[in-house]
């Protein structure tokens, strides 16, 4: 099999494993150069890259709209679109979001820890880059920006595939970036985007072991689950976000309300959107919290329980309560007491972020401790799961696994680490 690219040669054709085997040397021999790079120049190169978004505003929103156009002619949901949207001000916060990784430390060379020997040896843990990082996702383009950015601030090269909905932003946004990279004097190679959609190159790229040092995956299940099923590389995993909104019986009712709106309907196609709602049985407020959700637009599914607060909550399924919505649609369910949120939870809940609404705080620091998700929350919008909230510039994933890192993954995510040790010439007895 063989793929044909988007390169300047419109003729060239090579087997996905040959593409891919190629730009990533290329990506590893950038990837060197990074890693002599200091600080100030790293900062340099994205302000720079930061800069060139903004001034290819008027061709980066072009391209933007042939995907939207392209996405409305495909039927794509009115959430996807969402995600897919580019305007003035998301792209702002984009080029943004560029600005402020520059200014964060630079983890790299850091010293986690050092010790001395009793024979004299002197031990350091040193952050070095992780290497040759491979994200693959799908229909937002801001994630082009946000990895390019992640990555180069931690000395890492980036081999970016986008998904095809977004192929002409995700384009447009990697070229202005790369204008900036080479400004500053670092090779364009340290961040490429896959010159193809040809999805036999996504099955090159997870067995292209040596090559590339780590897989990301962003996007839906199926996604996630082709990576973590057929990857020859490390993968760090970014699950879907089936996230809970659990309603104590000693919730503030007006917070109970304001927060669970907030965390489905501020905006429904992101990871960090609430997709099932737990009341309290003992909670007052439960039906003005319905209310609310239903009147800002939400379609609610519930078990014979919530059904009974409003006669506007559909029935709930069993598969309700295992899906990601991305929609203005929810989840809810009446549960009795804590114990049983916590069990609902566990059953259902993929490991991003979970929240409690409660004024009761042993209640909220056992929920703290026995939720075991990423992202545990108390009296706060699911919504807040995003790496720029949490003051890391941006991120490249909300890692739902147990290895390495977890939560919003930013740079010192993206590093790993070295044994340094000195010696005056001791030699093992």
């Amino acid at each position: 099999m063989t793929v044909e690219t988007l390169s300047a040669d419109s003729n060239a054709v090579e087997t996905p494993e040959a593409l891919v085997a190629r730009i990533a040397a290329d990506g590893r021999a950038a990837q060197r150069v990074l890693a002599r790079m200091s600080d100030a120049q790293k900062a340099e190169a994205l302000r720079a890259a930061a800069k060139a978004l903004r001034a290819d505003e008027a061709a980066i929103l072009e391209a933007n709209a042939k995907d939207i156009a392209a996405g409305e002619e495909k039927g794509l949901s009115g959430a996807m679109l969402d995600r897919l949207r580019l305007d003035a001000e998301r792209l702002a916060g984009i080029a943004d979001a560029v600005d402020q990784v520059a200014s964060l430390p630079d983890p790299v060379g850091s010293v986690i820890e050092e010790t001395s020997r009793p024979n004299g040896l002197k031990m350091s843990r040193v952050r070095i880059p992780i290497g040759l990082i491979g994200i693959i996702y799908e229909s937002r383009p801001n994630v082009t920006a946000d990895a390019a950015a992640l990555c180069l601030r931690s000395g890492n090269a980036a081999l970016l595939r986008g998904g095809s909905e977004a192929v002409h932003s995700n384009h447009a946004i990697r070229a202005a970036f790369a204008k900036g990279l080479e400004e500053a004097g670092i090779p364009a190679a340290a961040i490429q985007l896959v010159p193809t959609q040809d999805r036999a190159v996504v099955g090159a790229m997870l067995t292209a072991a040596g090559l590339i040092d780590m897989i990301v995956p962003r996007g839906g299940k199926s996604l996630v689950s082709r990576v973590q099923s057929d990857a020859r590389v490390p993968v760090l995993a970014h699950l879907d976000g089936i996230n809970h909104t659990y309603i104590h019986s000693a919730a503030d009712p007006k917070v109970a309300k304001e927060v669970a709106v907030n965390a489905k309907m501020r905006r429904t196609g992101i990871c960090g959107a609430m997709e099932t709602l737990l009341l309290d049985a003992q909670f007052p407020g439960s039906a003005e919290v319905v209310s609310a959700l239903i009147e800002a637009g939400c379609e609610l599914r519930g078990d014979a329980r919530a059904r009974s607060l409003d006669s506007r909550i559909l029935s709930a399924d069993e598969a309700d309560w295992d899906t990601e919505y991305l929609d203005a649609i929810a989840s809810v369910a009446v549960v009795d007491g804590l114990d049983a949120a916590l069990d609902h939870i566990a059953a259902h809940s993929s490991g991003h972020t979970d929240v409690i609404i409660t004024k009761d705080d042993e209640a909220a620091e056992r929920f703290l401790a026995e939720v075991d998700s990423a992202i545990v929350m108390v009296n706060a919008s699911s919504q807040f799961a995003d790496g720029g909230e949490f003051g890391l510039g941006a991120e490249i994933g909300i890692a739902t696994g147990r290895l390495h890192a977890r939560g919003p993954v930013a740079l010192e995510g993206l590093t790993t680490y070295k044994w340094q040790v000195r010696g005056t010439g001791q030699a093992r007895p």
